[in-house]
Parts: C-alpha cells; structure tokens; sequence
C-alpha cells in the first residue's frame, strides 16, 4: 500500500501554481469537511457544501497563480474564510427566497446571516490591518513571526536560520517582535 504524501500549505500553494493534479487532489481531501461542517451547520446540504466547496477552491487557485500572493495564514483557514464568506454571499442574495422555518437551525431558532457577515466583515479588516502591521514590521521580525506562527516552524530551527545561540535567545527575540507588533497594530487601530 502506497503511503499519501502530506502536503504543508506551501507545498500546496506551490501545486496550484504548477498545476499539479496531485497536490489538488490532496487539497480537495483535506479540507472538504471544513466547509461541509460549516454549511450543514448553517441551513445549507451537502451539495451546497460541494458547490461552497469548489468555489472556494478557485478562488484560492486564481489568487495562488497571482505572483504577489502570499499566504498569511494556516491554509485551513484561508479556506473556511473564503467559503463562510461566499456561503454567506449565498444566503444573503437568495434570503429572500427563503421560508421562516428554512432561515431556522435545526433547533428551530433563527440563523442570523446577517450579523455573520458584519462580523466576517470586521475579522477581514483585523487581518487586513494585521497583515498591513506585519509588513510595516520589518525584518527579520516580519519573517520571524510568519516562520513560527504561519510556517510553524520550532524555536530551535528558528535559532538556527536566523543564528541565534539558542532557542531561548529565538524566544526572546520573537517575544521583542510581537510587542512590535501589536503596538503599530493598535496605534493603526486608533487612527
């Protein structure tokens, strides 16, 4: 039996952009359940989640073939994201087709899209500032940051890349950026 090669979300960025089959497949495996769980839970079918699904999947296709993109988070959360936001897209242009007890949870109570969406609104414009302070942090705090947060990579092959003595001395240093970068994010948040 043929062991299933595990991609990192670079790796699969890197299938998008080369067109490999392999590396869309195994996309296709990994994070389908994500959106299913979402839409099933939010008055939509597994067909829906298909449909959700495959968008998705395009969007994140186009934007990986874009030379500028970069992914600034974990890849399973870059795909719930974009498919909250196009399932409630959805929801919110056919609402007014929909039937009180067809806007209702499966405990009967009604689904509110439409605090969903200002709230997925806010989130963008939080990731959008932070991502704005990220690169406004320079280095190698900027890469310091997305190696451990985005590319989890490990104190000690972090201490070793940038040739700190140690991991504790990569520890402080990532504790200096942080505190870096929550202060141009918040003074960013107050203009």
């Amino acid at each position: 039996m043929a062991v299933k090669k595990q991609f990192t979300d670079s790796e699969f960025i890197d299938g998008l952009k080369n067109d490999n089959d392999v590396a869309l497949s195994a996309l296709y495996k990994k994070y389908f359940n994500v959106v299913l769980k979402y839409v099933l839970n939010n008055s939509g079918t597994e067909e829906e989640a298909q449909d959700i699904y495959q968008e998705t999947v395009i969007v994140l296709y186009n934007n990986a073939r874009k030379p500028e993109f970069t992914l600034n988070c974990a890849m399973q959360t870059y795909i719930y994201s974009v498919a909250k936001r196009l399932w409630l897209k959805q929801l919110n242009k056919h609402s007014h087709v929909f039937k009180l007890s067809e806007n209702a949870d499966e405990d009967g109570t009604l689904v509110d899209v439409g605090s969903d969406i200002h709230e997925h609104e806010e989130k963008e414009k939080q990731l959008f500032r932070m991502n704005e302070s990220l690169v406004g942090l320079g280095e190698p705090c900027k890469t310091l940051i997305e190696d451990f947060y985005i590319k989890r990579l490990s104190m000690e092959e972090i201490s070793e890349k940038f040739g700190y003595t140690n991991a504790d001395n990569a520890k402080n240093q990532k504790y200096k950026c942080l505190q870096r970068l929550k202060r141009l994010f918040f003074n960013d948040e107050e203009k």
